[in-house]
Order: structure tokens, then C-alpha cells, then sequence
């Protein structure tokens, strides 16, 4: 086949639009909204099938998502947050950084961090939610839990950032995984 300049057109399959449509899509942050359910599939994958051939895309923070056949389709990185870049030092935040380490996370989950606990305290080590209780830079509801990280805990960032990150450690697994579930329910 040739194109108006007389040149050879390069014909392209319905798979590899479609494919490039979704990864164009998931590069881009768009959400892919699932509509087709694929057997042994998880649900928050969109499964797109053109004529004999499929793939299927997951959404963020879903893993990897499998064609039909059982081949690997996309790996797709958790939920990430805003770049939050390197902190001042002698903040909260400088302390959190440089326990992340420690934790084995990294830049991509101190992002996560940053904007989990802006949205819960904005970083303020006295934030107290009158309607629920919870209280500190983590919202430790009740606030004395944070007394198993230090008797300081109503006042001492640190202890607050100590008892926090335990918290995010031991029920989410990582700051973008706390944050994930923030983003869906509204709260972590």
C-alpha cells in the first residue's frame, strides 16, 4: 500500500494502536476504567480486545496485570505522590528523610509521606482533629498511642515521626502504599 507521496504506508495492527492508546494513558496518568471482566484477572484491569488478539492494562497501583494467555501485560507502580524534594533541615520533615532509610524507602516514598501527612496535619506536631481525636503529625487516634514511641509524644516531632512510620510499616507496608488507601477512603 502507498501513501499520496508515493512512499510505502506503514500499516500499524488494531493491537498495537490500542496498546499504545493504553500505555499512553497510563504514562500519562489518566485512568483506564475497567469494562471488560477477564477471568483470573483483577477487576482494576481494563482489558481491551481487538479481534483475536488482547491485552489487558492494569490500573495504578494494581501490579501486573495478564493477558488471556498468562503473559506478563504491564507493571504498574503504586500510587505515587508529587515530588516533595529534600527538606529543609531541623524540620519535621528533615527528621522523617532521614529516617526513611532506615526503612529501606526511598525519594518516591518520602514523596508519599509528605503528602499523606500534609493532608492529615500539615506537619503539625500540636494538630488535633476535634471530631475524631486523633492527634499529632501521623493523627494517632487516640494520641496516647504514640506514648509506646516516648513519653514526649505530645510535644517531640521525632517521637511522632518514630511512632508514625511504625504505624505506616506495620499496616501498609509503605508510605505510598498509606498513601493509596488515603486517596481512596479519605483517610489512612
Amino acid at each position: 500500500m502507498t501513501g499520496s507521496s508515493g512512499a510505502p504506508e506503514r500499516v500499524r495492527s488494531p493491537l498495537s494502536i490500542v496498546a499504545g492508546v493504553a500505555v499512553g494513558l497510563l504514562v500519562t496518568g489518566m485512568a483506564i476504567v475497567p469494562f471488560t471482566p477477564v477471568q483470573g484477572v483483577d477487576s482494576n484491569v481494563a482489558h481491551l480486545a481487538v479481534g483475536t488478539q488482547s491485552v489487558a492494562v492494569a490500573a495504578a497501583g494494581t501490579g501486573v496485570a495478564r493477558d488471556v494467555f498468562g503473559a506478563e501485560a504491564a507493571q504498574v507502580a503504586a500510587v505515587t505522590a508529587p515530588a516533595a524534594g529534600i527538606p529543609d533541615p531541623g524540620t519535621a520533615q528533615a527528621i522523617a528523610y532521614g529516617m526513611m532509610p532506615g526503612y529501606g524507602w526511598d525519594d518516591a516514598q518520602y514523596s508519599c509521606l509528605v503528602a499523606l501527612w500534609d493532608r492529615e496535619s500539615h506537619w503539625n506536631v500540636y494538630s488535633h482533629n476535634e471530631s475524631s481525636g486523633a492527634y499529632g503529625i501521623p493523627q494517632a487516634l487516640p494520641g496516647e498511642k504514640m506514648a509506646s514511641a516516648g513519653a514526649d509524644w505530645a510535644t517531640n516531632p521525632a517521637t511522632q515521626i518514630v511512632w508514625g512510620l511504625g504505624y505506616i510499616s506495620g499496616r501498609y507496608g509503605t508510605p505510598c502504599g498509606a498513601w493509596e488507601s488515603s486517596e481512596t477512603r479519605g483517610w489512612y
